[in-house]
């Protein structure tokens, strides 16, 4: 399903977007909400930003019998909740805990306990699953939908507004906020139409900078700035690594699942982190290597970086060269370009000969000892040299944004304008890959939605 206005009339429609779903719901404004005396509608909650958060928000509020509007700059909800977790979306990550849950936001957890005490990791899956969407949990304790398709995900939020009743324009950019005059209260949105939107809360949830082409390009800060909000200025902070390494591009959508991923500056160790890493046409990505981002960029500003690869960490180097050893014994005849499938996969293993010099039409039983002792250290140490990180339009989560000593996390209101609700990439709260940003999303959605619900 999916949102639009329809022209020729004064009402607002969510309907199916599938053959399959023939519902249709129409809601006439003048028909159901009070309005002012120049007659526009004054809504009890008005959402700018149809992503994750703001979806929870509308919804939230709406279930509470708030009548609610929700504002979208693009033709469709949802665009990046889409594209998450290479379509799949990664919608949390299944630590019960809370306190070990924040310990994962660094030094934003003392902030955010009261809002996850209000909605946490067992409310978000309770929550899907209550709307017939099972899920899994993979490595990482990261949790998908059983479909492994984002839809599933986009389609329970879009039907549980339909549900409570929000409206959603999509097509419908904002300009800013209006102020009431003399007074710490928003008034309306005004839209770049110059149309204003009257309501008696708003919440913000326009994300951050992530992923412009999704919507998300940073206007929410431009007006939190104009309204006396400090926020620092967003910059990547879970980006896809580029490399300088030609052989890097042979392995392009090949993933290595357990690798150990070391950080070296000036031959000196920064960084270590076992996990799952994916190369690419341009270098490195995958969870391991998002959550390294920040500090590969930080240490770039030093100087020149460079990511070890051991390939195969549950080994040793005296293990792994008695390992070689015993292929090379039972293999004595075959290629060397042959043999070494066993240890790595078969797209891997080429790149291997290659890197290691040997010729890869050598007989196993005529390697010596020195060739199989730099293999070894071969696959312990693949050394790849970093050239850059990908700009803020290729990260993942862009750090930096509100000032969260400005906001109230019982209720997510700003404590400039109460009658302000500020949700997800707004905030300034750096967290790593692995489910924790959609859960950032539930959580003060829900918290948001249900605060501004309240008369």
């Amino acid at each position: 399903m999916y949102p639009c206005r329809d022209s020729s009339t004064s009402e607002y429609i969510i309907f199916a977007k599938s053959q399959n779903d023939a519902r249709l719901t129409h809601m006439t404004e003048s028909a159901v909400y009070k309005t002012k005396n120049d007659n526009s509608t004054v809504w009890d909650v008005a959402v700018i930003g149809g992503g994750p958060a703001g979806m929870m928000a509308a919804g939230q509020a709406a279930e509470r019998g708030a009548k609610v509007i929700l504002l979208e700059k693009n033709d469709a909800l949802g665009q990046k909740l889409l594209i998450t977790g290479g379509g799949r979306c990664n919608l949390t990550n299944a630590e019960f805990n809370t306190r070990k849950l924040l310990l994962k936001f660094k030094d934003s957890d003392k902030f955010l306990f009261s809002a996850f005490s209000q909605w946490s990791v067992k409310d978000t899956i309770d929550f899907f699953h209550n709307h017939s969407m099972q899920t899994k949990i993979e490595a990482g304790q990261r949790v998908f939908p059983d479909s492994d398709s984002s839809q599933s995900v986009w389609n329970v939020l879009v039907e549980h507004m339909q549900t409570c009743g929000v409206v959603v324009r999509s097509n419908s950019p904002v300009k800013g906020f209006i102020k009431k005059e003399n007074q710490n209260t928003i008034e309306a949105i005004e839209l770049k139409s110059k149309e204003l939107i009257y309501a008696k809360k708003f919440v913000l949830a326009t994300g951050g900078k992530s992923r412009p082409e999704t919507g998300s390009t940073g206007d929410g800060f431009v007006w939190l700035r104009a309204l006396g909000h400090t926020v620092t200025e967003p910059s990547a902070s879970l980006v896809p690594v580029a490399v300088k390494n030609d052989w890097v591009k042979k392995l392009q959508g090949v993933p290595l699942e357990n690798a150990k991923i070391t950080i070296f500056q000036n031959n000196k160790k920064q960084a270590v982190k076992k996990g799952k890493i994916l190369f690419t046409h341009f270098g490195l990505t995958g969870p391991t290597i998002l959550n390294m981002s920040k500090d590969i960029g930080e240490l770039l500003k030093y100087g020149e970086v460079e990511i070890s690869l051991d390939l195969l960490p549950a080994l040793d180097y005296g293990q792994l060269n008695l390992k070689l050893q015993e292929i090379f014994a039972e293999e004595a005849t075959k290629k060397f370009k042959n043999s070494l499938k066993s240890l790595v996969t078969s797209s891997i293993a080429p790149v291997i000969v290659e890197l290691s010099g040997i010729d890869p039409d050598k007989t196993c039983n005529s390697i010596s000892r020195e060739e199989r002792l730099k293999l070894v250290q071969l696959f312990k140490d693949v050394r790849i040299t970093v050239e850059s990180l990908l700009g803020t339009d290729k990260a993942i989560v862009t750090s930096g944004g509100v000032d969260l000593k400005e906001v109230d996390f019982k209720t997510m209101q700003s404590k400039l304008f109460p009658n302000l609700y500020l949700v997800g990439d707004i905030l300034d709260i750096d967290r790593p890959s692995g489910g924790y940003s959609l859960q950032l999303c539930w959580t003060t959605g829900f918290v948001a939605g249900n605060a501004a619900s309240q008369k």
